[in-house]
């Protein structure tokens, strides 16, 4: 799933393609696409784009009163449109715009989880952005000490929990542990300032990594291109210390981690019912 790096250069793109451009229509191509009824797309005919933004994992093109709020899910896309077929591959939905240039938004997976909501006033305010913790982005460490203040859990989860941190998945989640050199099973009511400390920095440079990267790209990465040190690396060496990256793997997701670095050497049973902490 696209995470905050790929989103916020993607937004930026984005913005820099299309603001300014005057909406023409708007069509939801599946039942699905669009998950809310007032306020109508159609209250944005007419008006300029005034800019497209992010906000955690979610995309945001505000156009005159109405802003739309696209969220990719695993296998979205929101891209420029050349081709305008009347029925794209994997096509949602469909913003055209006077100057003959349109966006499209696609899903290649086969469940179609992405979708819009159409919102007025402050889409913070509202679902589907309502509850949202900070955005990792702009995350003070005081903002991660009180995010930390809730009830404990395991830390990768708490990365990768949007009402706590929002922007942050399980790819970086996995590097965010290897960078702080912290067990992905750390339990977060257990962690020390010394610790917290760690783990800010590595939020920050793991984000300005992913982020030069997906700057220097014209499109959004896929999840091969990405960098990274422990995650999708199973069985091959850390980079840090040469010692084997380790997974434990869920129905959904794997948690990587390096012995070494993280566990002080010890391997984590590779099931939900891992007892390791720390």
């Amino acid at each position: 799933m696209p995470e905050l790096p790929e989103l916020q250069a993607h937004a930026e793109r984005l913005d820099v393609a299309f603001s300014g451009a005057v909406l023409e229509g708007f069509r939801a191509l599946t039942f699905t696409a669009l998950k809310t009824v007032e306020p109508s797309p159609e209250a944005a005919v007419g008006a300029a784009v005034a800019g497209v933004e992010r906000v955690g994992k979610y995309l945001l093109i505000r156009i005159g009163t109405v802003t739309f709020v696209v969220h990719l899910m695993q296998g979205g896309r929101l891209t420029p449109d050349e081709k305008r077929a009347a029925r794209p591959r994997g096509g949602l939905a469909r913003w055209t715009f006077d100057d003959g240039r349109a966006l499209l938004l696609t899903e290649q997976a086969k469940e179609k989880r992405a979708g819009i909501w159409v919102v007025g006033g402050e889409p913070r305010e509202q679902p589907p952005l309502l509850g949202l913790g900070p955005d990792a982005a702009t995350l003070t460490v005081e903002g991660l000490h009180a995010a930390l203040d809730g009830p404990s859990m395991r830390l990768h989860g708490f990365l990768r929990d949007q009402r706590r941190v929002a922007g942050i998945g399980r790819r970086l989640a996995n590097e965010v542990c290897h960078r702080a050199r912290l067990s992905p099973f750390a339990a977060t009511g257990k962690l020390g300032d010394e610790e917290v400390e760690a783990l800010y920095r590595a939020i920050g440079e793991c984000l300005a990594d992913s982020l030069a990267v997906e700057r220097a790209r014209d499109t959004m990465s896929s999840s091969a291109e990405r960098p990274g040190a422990v995650h999708h690396r199973t069985g091959e060496a850390c980079p840090v210390c040469g010692d084997t990256v380790h997974a434990v793997a869920y129905a959904s997701y794997t948690v990587n981690y390096c012995p070494t670095c993280q566990t002080k050497g010890r391997i984590l049973a590779d099931n939900t019912t891992s007892k390791f902490l720390k």
